[in-house]
């Protein structure tokens, strides 16, 4: 197992102009971690400083800290079909972006709607499918595995995971499994976490709090597909049993990059720090 971090954690401190993308690696690398997974888009993004992508490749070596992850947004639905097509060939730029990194674990999103009922989402599938096996078959002329995370309430049920991962029918297409969303649709997330460990190709350690829908907390929560509020929680403070779901990725044989993902109301240099030594310190109990 490879404990880092994910450059999402940091978003805050980036917009507010406290640390760059470079010097947040410098600060991931500094509290030991082994990883950073690259987010662009949130704090930074590559597009309008290309030079960022040698920038980082140099720093990362001199850290001798892996670039883990590439993670970026898309959505294949609700689009007429010159969009659809445009948005898988944006998709497939950043494969290449990746490859570039060095990077050989990418998630990009597949679909959002309103609409997130299960009849929805069985007349979407295929279409989705057919992007991802598209963007699938083009990572692999690099040896990258693609992924869909469970998140955004439409595609984020374990069950949906497996469906879309079982349609587009391919080796290097597989989930990035974060333990914690599958509260954001009311799962519990023990049971999704065994259910989709086998597809897992990466995985995201994150918390939260978690209150019935009856009883509103106020400023700061969101709900549950259902109506329940969540909060982000530094992880090892909140309401998932992280010391089941991490003995059970434990036990499974899981080798792979566990990326923290934080994501609270407290200043996120000290909930990512708390994070990932809870983490560390879970790990070695269980």
């Amino acid at each position: 197992m490879k404990l880092g971090i994910s450059s999402y954690s940091l978003y805050q401190a980036m917009h507010q102009g406290r640390m760059n993308i470079l010097e947040a690696a410098e600060w991931i690398a500094e509290i030991g971690a082994e990883h950073i997974e690259i987010v662009p888009n949130l704090g930074f993004d590559f597009d309008s400083t290309p030079e960022l992508e040698e920038q980082l490749k140099e720093k990362t070596r001199a850290l001798g800290l892996e670039m883990s992850g590439y993670c970026i947004g898309a959505n294949f639905v609700m689009k007429p079909e010159a969009e659809y097509e445009a948005e898988i060939a944006k998709v497939l730029a950043e494969v290449d972006r990746a490859n570039r990194l060095g990077i050989k674990l990418m998630r990009h999103d597949v679909a959002s709607r309103e609409d997130t009922s299960i009849v929805r989402f069985n007349e979407d599938l295929e279409k989705a499918a057919a992007a991802c096996r598209i963007i699938a078959d083009h990572a692999a002329g690099y040896g990258i595995t693609t992924s869909v995370e469970n998140h955004g309430y439409y595609v984020q049920a374990s069950d949906r995971v497996q469906a879309l991962i079982h349609a587009v029918d391919r080796p290097n297409f597989k989930t990035t499994l974060d333990v914690g969303n599958f509260a954001c649709v009311d799962e519990n997330p023990v049971t999704a976490v065994k259910r989709n460990l086998p597809y897992a190709s990466m995985v995201h350690i994150k918390d939260f709090y978690i209150r019935p829908s009856y009883r509103n907390p106020g400023e700061g929560w969101f709900r549950s597909a259902g109506g329940n509020y969540l909060r982000g929680a530094i992880a090892g403070h909140g309401d998932l049993d992280l010391w089941e779901i991490l003995r059970t990725i434990k036990s499974s044989g899981y080798d792979g990059f566990l990326s923290i993902e934080y994501e609270g109301m407290e200043d996120c240099l000290t909930g990512t720090k708390i994070a990932f030594d809870n983490v560390r310190r879970i790990w070695d109990e269980v």
